[in-house]
């Protein structure tokens, strides 16, 4: 991540938050609205992986249609390009989510900073969070502590990581390839350890773990590995809490031991029952017994957990299980008479071959009125309801053949044109449909929004129908940006991912004008089209310049020169019989040496040597003695 430090050109990443087994999470500015995200990178190792690549983009999915205050937000996602060496690109997914300042709650228990009031509130915080999203039909099926936030501020609960969250419809597929149980060991329901069908009912389970442990510090069982636990899940029953929280109430363990029953069918059927039943321990109104009913029948898997040589205790005076059924059958403690054993018509006692009676039972005697006008009526009823069933047959097969069945329930297909993919897809979702994204080049639309729909918009479909997702991955040729000359090397290739462009290789070269480490041309040239992804190099300047050769030239080509190279010259004068006045013969730095830009060249240019001056002639005596004469002459 050295060298991506921006995303989509609008999300700038800032410190690592965390590392989990599939994803570094970094804190984040939306530079656009200027808001703090936390940003969800899927680890570079782990993006060759097509199974990650699918899970990491369902957790967006799933999440993108759910919209409720105990859920983390997300807000956009999108894909990035790292360079994992030559020709070996990767592109890495990641997803831009709500920033919550707080703590997860595995952080505020391993503190032991929950009582029971806080941890019963943060349990229906959770609780309200799957009641919405088990609604939505996502099905979370990874439950626990460190994946619960609280915020700081208003102790408010935030469910998030739904990396293996499945639609409800979906939920079948809980093992993966590896035949690998999905899911964390201490907070799996006994169906995920079974690698059966999960539904709503098996978050719940994992909601019951995070309430034991909230008020435990610990979950229900521990183990030396991840396989002794999920068996534990399966066939042992947890002690109470209040083992070892003596402050846990008598109506709070009947809730978790109703939460904990390893038959989905006897825990709370949704979250909605769970929140009812927790807010009633809350002010001490116990959960009725689990499996006991209102003709005192246990469960059917009670069976599942007593000993079999504890099966069938047929001893007079006690209570038994019956094998078959796993009904609880009470027999009378006294001797039984004739008319106590079993009161069965006559017509059951049909005589033995030899002649007696079925073992057990006393001989027939003759039937009283009362008998005969019993069995009068058990016939009259026998033809009523044999007449009702023809009746009501003859009823369904007339509706069968000459009515037709009413159709499913459809719904049309939105218009999501032009939306964020992460918008559609919660349209859809909301639509009661099943969209799958699928990237598609396209000059008009913006990458990573929305070109169509396919059925198209309008259409009506049966719910939960599929619906492919074309969204934009952008035009399929592209221009290489003018402006990418003279922007830092970081800014221009940031600036050619933004193009839908891989910046490549940097070659240094000297400019006059262009400042060190910025950019100077480009190979292809800039403004030149070229195919969506196609790699760009760059020549960087270093900030120097080539000295030119300026000996020999005239003081003005000098000059001109030495501006074209960004230089300044200053001329000292040498006089020179030996060369023509105005011409340079020397410079302060060598030709071909390497400067700094607008630097300062010294150069010599020669000049004509001063002339001789010429002898002024001396007069001669005879020459003063005359002119004297003429003079006096003159004067007479």
């Amino acid at each position: 991540m050295t060298n991506q430090r921006v995303l989509n050109g609008r999300y700038e990443l800032g410190e690592l938050l965390g590392r989990g087994g599939m994803a570094d999470v970094y804190k984040g500015t939306d530079t656009l609205l200027g808001r703090t995200v936390a940003v969800k990178l899927l680890r570079a190792d782990l993006a060759r992986d097509p199974q990650f690549h699918a899970r990491f983009k369902r957790e967006a999915q799933a999440v993108a249609a759910l919209n409720h205050s105990s859920i983390v937000a997300i807000y956009d996602t999108g894909e990035y390009t790292m360079s994992g060496g030559p020709g070996d690109d990767v592109r890495v997914p990641y997803i831009v989510m709500e920033f919550v300042s707080g703590r997860t709650l595995r952080d505020l228990i391993r503190a032991n900073e929950l009582d029971i009031d806080q941890s019963i509130e943060l349990t229906l915080g959770v609780l309200g969070a799957l009641e919405y999203s088990h609604k939505a039909g996502i099905v979370h099926r990874d439950i626990k502590p460190a994946n619960v936030m609280v915020s700081i501020d208003t102790y408010a609960v935030k469910v998030m990581d739904f990396g293996i969250a499945r639609a409800i419809a979906d939920s079948a597929a809980t093992m993966t390839q590896t035949q690998a149980v999905v899911g964390t060991a201490q907070y799996l329901s006994p169906e995920q350890a079974r690698g059966e069908t999960v539904d709503a009912r098996s978050d719940l389970y994992s909601a019951a773990c995070l309430l034991f442990e909230m008020l435990t510090s610990r979950p229900p069982f521990t183990g030396d590995s991840p396989v002794s636990v999920a068996y534990q899940h399966v066939r042992e029953i947890p002690e109470a809490a209040s083992t070892f929280n003596p402050g846990v109430s008598e109506a709070l363990d009947s809730v978790l031991a109703k939460g904990l029953q390893k038959d989905r069918a006897d825990r709370f059927q949704d979250a909605a029952a769970f929140r009812r039943a927790l807010r009633a321990a809350k002010n001490g109104i116990a959960v009725p017994a689990i499996g006991t009913g209102q003709d005192g029948q246990m469960a059917d898997n009670a069976t599942q957990l007593i000993p079999e040589s504890e099966l069938g205790r047929g001893l007079a005076g006690a209570e038994f299980f019956d094998g078959a059924d796993a009904t609880m059958i009470a027999h009378p403690s006294g001797p039984r008479d004739q008319d106590t054993v079993l009161d069965y018509p006559a017509s059951d006692q049909e005589p033995e071959p030899d002649g007696g009676m079925p073992l057990g039972f006393t001989p027939e005697r003759e039937r009283t009125a009362r008998q005969k006008s019993r069995r009068r009526a058990w016939a009259a009823v026998l033809v009523i309801l044999t007449l009702l069933v023809l009746a009501g047959g003859g009823l369904w097969l007339y509706v069968t053949v000459n009515q037709k069945p009413a159709p499913p329930p459809t719904v049309a297909i939105p218009q999501v044109a032009g939306m964020s993919e992460a918008m559609a897809l919660q349209a859809l979702y909301s639509a009661s449909l099943s969209p799958e994204s699928r990237t598609v080049p396209n000059d008009t639309v913006a990458k990573g929004n929305v070109i169509s729909t396919d059925p198209g918009v309008g259409t009506q479909v049966a719910q939960n129908s599929h619906v492919i997702l074309n969204v934009s991955s952008g035009p399929a040729s592209v221009t290489i940006p003018a402006s990418i000359n003279g922007l830092t090397e970081a800014a221009a290739r940031d600036l050619l991912r933004q193009a839908g462009l891989v910046g490549g290789s940097s070659t240094l070269a000297n400019s006059p004008t262009v400042p060190a480490g910025s950019v100077i041309s480009t190979k292809p040239a800039s403004g030149a089209v070229v195919a969506t992804g196609s790699t760009v190099d760059l020549v960087v300047s270093t900030g120097k310049v080539s000295v030119p050769q300026l000996v020999g030239l005239s003081v003005a080509d000098a000059t001109a020169l030495l501006k074209d190279n960004g230089l300044v010259i200053a001329v000292t004068e040498q006089e020179n019989s030996q060369v023509a006045p105005g011409t340079v013969t020397n410079q302060s730095d060598a030709f071909k040496s390497l400067v700094e830009q607008g630097k300062t060249i010294n150069v010599v240019v020669s000049k004509a040597p001063a002339p001789t001056p010429t002898p002024t002639p001396t007069p001669t005596p005879t020459d003063t003695h005359g002119g004297g004469r003429g003079g006096g002459s003159g004067g007479g």
